[in-house]
């Protein structure tokens, strides 16, 4: 029940930062919302720091809180119970600020977009998911909520993908996806993955 309650709290903070950014509507609420809750390298070097984590919480197309909200529910849960939830959200948090950053600094560096910004959850969830495919690598989970695979390809071919990704964005191409934050919470997921290992050994609970 509590780990229901830790997931569904989170849930709800990213719910009520969506209803922020869809009840902006003049240019100062619009703006304040832009400059809060958006990480870009822009914003960190104006000394909007906590973007880092505030951005991680924000999302503004029903669409993508729908989707990163979906996968929260589904392997947070997991991961909570495993590992336990002070685990889980000091992780949660060093990866959505770990991928605020990788965001902000892949944008500035290699894509030479400084004011790029960024909101979304997905760089804390690449960073859970990676975690669950490495910690059970047999399960099958579904690639793109379609494909089904193994979850170790699963987690190579979401790698592969922001890879792709990021080098076609580089190019002029490619969506506009995070793919930066993307990697930069999986690196996390890969960390915590090998911390786990070391620290509890090879006896976790099977799903």
């Amino acid at each position: 029940m509590k780990n229901n309650l830790l997931i569904l709290t989170l849930i709800a903070l990213n719910v009520i930062v969506f209803f922020l950014w869809s009840s902006a509507r003049t240019e100062a609420q619009i703006e304040f919302m832009q400059n809060n809750f958006a990480v870009s390298w822009q914003a960190l070097m104006a000394g909007r720091w906590w973007v880092l984590i505030t951005a991680v919480f924000s999302h503004s197309l029903l669409l993508h809180l729908f989707f990163n909200m979906m996968v929260l529910n589904s392997f947070g849960p997991i991961i909570v119970d495993v590992l336990g939830a002070r685990f889980f959200v000091i992780f949660y948090l060093i990866a959505g600020v770990v991928s605020s950053f990788s965001h902000a600094a892949v944008t500035a560096f290699f894509l030479h977009q400084p004011n790029l910004p960024a909101v979304g959850a997905s760089g804390a969830l690449a960073g859970i998911l990676l975690l669950f495919c490495l910690l059970y690598p047999r399960e099958k989970i579904l690639l793109m909520a379609v494909i089904p695979l193994p979850a170790l390809w699963a987690a190579l071919a979401f790698v592969g993908l922001d890879l792709w990704g990021l080098v076609a964005q580089s190019r002029g191409g490619g969506l506009p996806i995070g793919h930066g934050a993307h990697l930069g919470g999986s690196l996390c997921g890969l960390l915590a993955y090998l911390y786990v290992r070391h620290h509890r050994g090879r006896g976790l609970k099977k799903y």
